[in-house]
C-alpha cells in the first residue's frame, strides 16, 4: 500500500520530502538552475521550479512541510 489508512504520507516520508525542498532551496541561493537542482535531488524539473517560485515569493520558509491538509484547515 502506498499510504497508510488514511491517506497521505508517513511522518518519515514527509520530512524525507521536506529535506529535499530545504537542500533545494539552498542550491538556489547558491544560483543552481532548475535543471541540474532536479538531477542532483532526482526530482522532476516541475517540482523544482514550483519550489523555487514559492521561495522566491516567501522565503525558504515556505518550504517546510505544513503538516496534513486535513489539519490545515
Amino acid at each position: 500500500m502506498r499510504y497508510p489508512q488514511g491517506g497521505g504520507l508517513t511522518a518519515e516520508r514527509q520530512r524525507f520530502r521536506e529535506g529535499l525542498r530545504l537542500q533545494a532551496a539552498e542550491r538556489f541561493a547558491r544560483g543552481g538552475t532548475s535543471a541540474v537542482i532536479a538531477r542532483e535531488l532526482r526530482v522532476s524539473v516541475r517540482s523544482v521550479q514550483r519550489w523555487r517560485r514559492t521561495w522566491a515569493e516567501n522565503g525558504p520558509r515556505a518550504l517546510r512541510s505544513q503538516g496534513p491538509a486535513s489539519l490545515r484547515g
